[in-house]
């Protein structure tokens, strides 16, 4: 059986993150879930740059000063190939933006690794750390023609609240809410097996 891990960015994985943002653009695929990694590249950013301000970011002080909230980026890596399938945004707070249009969570999983229930694997392990970061709740959203999206956040109970429309991306958004302990007690059964238990914090 498959085993997977979160894991917090590093200088050694840059060449993979660099292939993984890549194989994006070959499948002309959109991209959420990077700390911003796709567009600090196409700035001109370095991977060191944008990993040195992802680090941070950690720091409360630090965000809010950049009228951002702390956040944490991780790779999703498949223990058997130490592969990065998946990436993942964990913010501790809302901002005007991410409570209409954000959210707490974002993701993604490389194009040619879907469809094979990663994305649960990568949000069941982000309510994990949701829950050590003391979140109750947390808000999730999804472009409406997102099916993919959508079905990953009802499978674990979402709660729909309403939808927004996103200027900046010229999306109608769908808001959902997650109860983050209520969903971690219901489906431990179903993917805690999936978890690398020698990468558990």
């Amino acid at each position: 059986m498959e085993k997977f891990y979160l894991e917090l960015p590093s200088i050694e994985r840059e060449n993979d993150v660099i292939e993984y943002i890549e194989e994006f653009y070959k499948y002309d695929s959109q991209i959420h879930g990077t700390g911003s990694l796709d567009r600090e590249l196409k700035k001109g950013k370095t991977y060191e740059e944008w990993l040195d301000n992802n680090i941070k970011l950690h720091d409360e002080k630090y965000a809010s000063e950049k009228g951002l909230v702390p956040a944490f980026t991780y790779f999703l890596i498949r223990e058997d190939d130490n592969k990065i399938v998946g990436m993942i945004d964990l913010r501790l707070g809302l901002n005007e933006y991410l409570r209409n249009y954000g959210g707490h969570i974002g993701y993604s999983i490389r194009p040619t690794e879907r469809r094979k229930g990663y994305n649960k694997i990568n949000l069941y392990l982000i309510l994990k750390e949701a829950k050590r970061n003391n979140l109750d709740k947390v808000l999730i959203t999804c472009a409406d023609y997102n099916d993919g999206s959508r079905k990953t956040i009802l499978s674990f109970d979402g709660i729909f609240e309403k939808n927004t429309f996103d200027e900046s991306d010229n999306e109608t958004m769908e808001l959902y809410w997650i109860d983050v302990n209520e969903v971690l007690n219901k489906y431990r059964d179903i993917y805690e097996k999936y978890i690398s238990i020698s990468k558990v914090k």
